[in-house]
């Protein structure tokens, strides 16, 4: 036995270790027909290996002939387990037909290897869906299969019954553990290498564990109860059934005895010259009140008193169990007219013999019809529930990733149906008050912009001809975050503000109000640009909550000398152009944005401005505009555009760059407000001519 188990264990860790050697070599290569060839080959050679070198047992021959093409279809591909399965299956066939090798159980054990092929082909596709199975699956599976090889070996030869459940009885075992085991390392091993192998003490939230597992768990958990309570069942009934029989052998047994036992004419008639039998392998005695044998199998020889103590005991007719010579034995007694006694007995082996027969075939058939059933269920449950209900879930995502056009088509049943129908009427239905929402916000927003747009100045005609000034504002959305502004602040001091609220929509304009407002208030006491970007900023430190900021760039203009006096917050440089000249970025040093930090110093620079001198302010977003590559607009392009244009007035220079602005961008969404303000000086004493 140990050396068996030693063996087998051996040649199924060879198989093992061969199947690590080539998942290593074909994990990360693309399964080719050439591949999947020579995998059947090489897996179709172990099974005929197999074949040859079997471990001796009891004058049989144990194998794990059927381990090779399950390993090749479950966990490489389909196409080389079938290969496999009949170069095995086939050679064992020849093997034993031609060569003499195992040719008793030559036609079970080739059926068996060639579908173990077809079988794992079969699994890998409809069942696990080309995944490995776990460990659990790959044992029972295996198990199976060699319960199927030996059940074969009953059906291929009920002619000779004796001998098939001697095969079966000796081989049975061996092959079933060591097959089960052999698959069920190799899907562990396989499982570890490619990182789908999770610790068993790690358990699965209820949640997590799909529909599929947990019915195929209660199916196997409430078939295997019913199939083991069915054997119990069938098991005690047998053993019953096989005692009366018994019992009516042995009754008659001694009926035939008795009859030949007696006196005629007043002689004697011996027996001992009449062929009695008591079943196949019973035997009879006939003993004396002392216990010695004067008739039957065992003449001269005496009965033991434990027999003759039990006989004694139980009713004339009745059975009772004892050692009859050294046999186990189910016996009967009945005294004769002359004080001997008959005993019959039959062993206990051929008592149970038709059951344990019976037992066997009983036991395999049920785990067949159990395996057949449970994957039948459990692909019928994955192709009409649990595959139905994968397709609601993936509409359900298209519509709840905001495609309300998505539409659930699940008509394969009632149940189904009437989800989807429930589904896209839930969806219509929301689709219905989302446009209705959207109208109000529509509306809402509108207002909104025409609120936020009546803010900033568009009366760009003074009753004084020493400057010009245009402006124009693009917000990304309905409301925007950027804004500008310009007003005099006294007869000759013109202030020019532009300013870019952190983030778009109307958080960004709620901010950009509070900021215009903010700003305005405080310029207009006449205190330079550093001061009113303090006392702005910490008024909107005040309640920042949502830590929004905005970058602002001021300037004071003096009409009457051209002296400006300037801060920027945090915002782009301004573009400046001498008369005469070309447009140039005007660069210093920047300040912290407002809002941002409580109780911040603000530096100012000044600028001096002489008549035809032009001054363009903007937001980041012209510069940061993307088109269709996710190509950025540029600095480089805005100062192109401008001194392409810089003979234009103040209006027709903004309305050129917006153009080139809408040309790049092309189909791509608007990135961010886009808002200029420019100013040409003209001077108080000067005189141009209007510029077109």
């Amino acid at each position: 036995m140990v050396s068996m188990i030693l063996k087998m264990s051996a040649v199924t860790g060879v198989n093992i270790l061969l199947t690590y050697v080539l998942w290593r070599f074909v994990k990360d290569k693309k399964m080719t027909i050439w591949l999947r060839i020579l995998l059947g080959v090489i897996y179709g050679g172990c099974a005929v290996l197999s074949t040859h070198f079997g471990v001796n047992y009891n004058t049989m021959m144990l194998n794990v002939r059927d381990l090779a093409p399950l390993t090749a279809g479950l966990f490489f591909d389909p196409v080389a387990g079938v290969i496999a399965g009949f170069i095995g299956g086939i050679e064992r066939y020849i093997a034993g037909t031609y060569y003499g090798v195992g040719s008793y159980t030559r036609i079970a054990c080739s059926i068996s290897t060639c579908l173990s092929g077809v079988l794992a082909a079969l699994l890998n596709i409809y069942i696990f869906k080309k995944k490995k199975p776990s460990a659990v699956y790959a044992y029972f599976l295996g198990s199976t299969m060699e319960v199927f090889h030996m059940y074969v070996v009953l059906i291929t030869h009920r002619s000779d019954m004796n001998m098939a459940y001697y095969v079966v009885k000796i081989c049975a075992g061996p092959m079933i553990i060591f097959t089960g085991i052999g698959l069920a390392m190799t899907s562990l091993m396989i499982r570890i290498m490619s990182g789908e192998w999770h610790k068993p003490a790690h358990s699965k939230k209820t949640e997590d564990i799909p529909v599929s597992q947990r019915f195929q768990f209660w199916l196997f958990v409430v078939t295997t109860f019913i199939l083991i309570f069915n054997l119990i069942f069938g098991y005690v009934i047998q053993t019953q059934t096989a005692v009366q029989n018994s019992k009516n052998v042995l009754a008659a047994s001694i009926k035939n005895i008795n009859g030949n036992y007696g006196r005629i004419n007043g002689t004697v008639v011996d027996i001992s010259d009449i062929t009695i039998k008591v079943g196949s392998s019973g035997k009879y005695e006939i003993y004396t009140e002392d216990g010695e044998i004067v008739y039957g199998d065992h003449v001269g020889e005496k009965v033991d008193e434990s027999i003759i103590s039990k006989a004694k005991d139980v009713p004339s007719g009745e059975t009772f169990t004892a050692d009859v010579l050294g046999t186990k034995s189910l016996c009967m007694t009945r005294e004769l007219h002359d004080g001997n006694t008959i005993l019959v007995s039959m062993p206990l082996e051929e008592v149970y013999e038709d059951r344990n027969h019976k037992t066997y075939e009983t036991v395999m058939a049920d785990i067949i019809l159990f395996t057949v059933i449970y994957l039948l269920i459990s692909m019928l449950v994955q192709n009409i529930v649990v595959s139905n209900i994968q397709l609601v879930n993936k509409s359900l995502n298209k519509i709840t990733n905001g495609n309300l056009d998505e539409e659930v088509s699940v008509y394969s049943s009632s149940e189904f149906a009437s989800l989807s129908e429930d589904i896209n009427h839930t969806v219509t239905v929301l689709k219905s008050y989302i446009e209705a929402a959207e109208h109000r916000i529509e509306q809402e927003l509108e207002f909104a912009r025409n609120i936020q747009e009546s803010a900033l100045p568009h009366n760009f005609t003074f009753p004084r001809n020493d400057f010009e000034l245009y402006a124009a504002m693009d917000p990304a959305k309905e409301v925007g975050g950027d804004f500008y502004d310009f007003f005099l602040i006294d007869s000759n001091k013109l202030c020019l503000v532009i300013a870019d609220v952190s983030g778009k929509g109307i958080p960004a304009a709620l901010f950009m109000m509070r900021s215009k407002t903010a700003i305005r208030s405080f310029a207009e006491t006449g205190i330079t640009p550093g001061e009113i970007f303090e006392k702005a900023n910490n008024t909107l430190c005040e309640g920042n909550d949502a830590n929004m900021f905005v970058t602002v760039w001021m300037g004071i203009l003096n009409l009457d000398t051209g002296h400006m006096i300037c801060a920027n917050a945090g915002h782009e440089f301004p573009v400046l152009e001498r008369a005469g000249g070309d447009y140039e970025y005007y660069k210093q040093k920047h300040n912290m944005a407002l809002g941002v930090m409580e109780g911040s110093h603000y530096r100012e620079y000044e600028l001096d401005i002489t008549p035809g001198d032009r001054l363009l302010v903007y937001t980041d977003g012209i510069p940061e505009a993307i088109n269709e590559k996710e190509e950025e607009y540029g600095l480089d392009r805005l100062l192109d555009v401008i001194n392409a244009n810089k003979e234009s007035s103040q209006e027709n220079l903004i309305k050129y760059i917006r153009q080139d602005i809408w040309a790049f961008v092309g189909t791509a969404d608007q990135f961010d407000d886009v808002t200029m303000l420019g100013i040409r000086y003209i001077g108080k004493d000067a005189d141009f001519e209007a510029v077109e």
